[in-house]
């Protein structure tokens, strides 16, 4: 998996502060986001997104070994697509790529990067991959990595890094939240509202909305053989892989009450 260490090079650094000093001078405002079904005051704007994964994306791709397996490659990105063209947003172009870790891993960079791994590939079908891009596709959707972002670094970090002495020790935080985001430490909430606009967008392209379930119990199978074991990344995220199963389940119960139309 990606080393911590790798973060500090220097010329991951030195992207990553001209990447935010971009988007420190962009005007702030409140938008209506749609997958919350809320007012959120966003202050990094849709092109600084997408600046800070490309570069963001530029850098790590240097550390991770990309397949070039095309069969892998067209598969993740024929349903990636898909699913994605059911994303509540749509001014963004999504990229897909494959990963060769045997980690049972997938996650994804703002602006629209998504990543999965090889022993995740491995292991699901068509309906639980779709869900699972659906499940990253959602965070991106969400904006859940701009609002940590923001959450975590605030406009006095920003300045710091600017006009501040501590100049080294905030380009040392910026690096360490998006480390953090990379392993999926969003919130509970953030988890369980990636996994229902998932299922949601895996139903809406075609796929069977089952599929995140039983991903979910295949993943809860494959970590109580592993005895727990920490190559597990996508169970560090906060909710039980026990809740999430309920849920999934529920949310699939209701997506068949409601009778959703995929073109909807």
């Amino acid at each position: 998996m990606w080393r911590l260490e790798n973060i500090y090079k220097k010329n991951f650094l030195e992207v990553l502060l001209y990447s935010f000093i971009i988007f420190l001078f962009c005007s702030c405002s409140t938008i209506y986001n749609p997958v919350t079904e809320r007012n959120e005051y966003i202050f990094i704007d849709t092109p600084s997104e997408v600046q800070i994964g490309s570069d963001f994306a530029r850098q790590i791709e240097k550390d991770l070994k990309l397949s070039k397996d095309p069969s892998k490659i067209e598969r993740v990105n024929a349903i990636g697509k898909k699913v994605a063209s059911f994303s509540h947003r749509q001014d963004l172009e999504y990229h897909f790529f494959v990963v060769e870790d045997k980690q049972l891993n997938a996650f994804a960079l703002p602006g629209g990067f998504i990543y999965v791994n090889t022993g995740l590939l491995e292991i699901v079908n068509d309906d639980e991959l779709a869900c699972v891009l659906g499940h990253e596709i959602a965070h991106i959707s969400a904006r859940h990595s701009v609002k940590a972002m923001q959450a975590a670094l605030g406009y006095d970090v920003f300045l710091n890094i600017v006009f501040g002495s501590a100049k080294s020790q905030n380009i040392r935080l910026l690096g360490s939240v998006l480390f953090d985001l990379i392993h999926l430490k969003y919130s509970r909430q953030d988890e369980k509202l990636a996994d229902r606009i998932g299922i949601l967008y895996a139903y809406k392209a075609g796929y069977n909305p089952e599929g995140m379930v039983s991903f979910f119990e295949k993943l809860k199978a494959s970590n109580d053989k592993d005895g727990g074991g920490e190559w597990l990344v996508f169970l560090r995220s906060h909710p039980s892989i026990e809740s999430r199963i309920a849920d999934a389940k529920k949310e699939v119960e209701l997506l068949k009450v409601k009778g959703y139309n995929n073109k909807e």
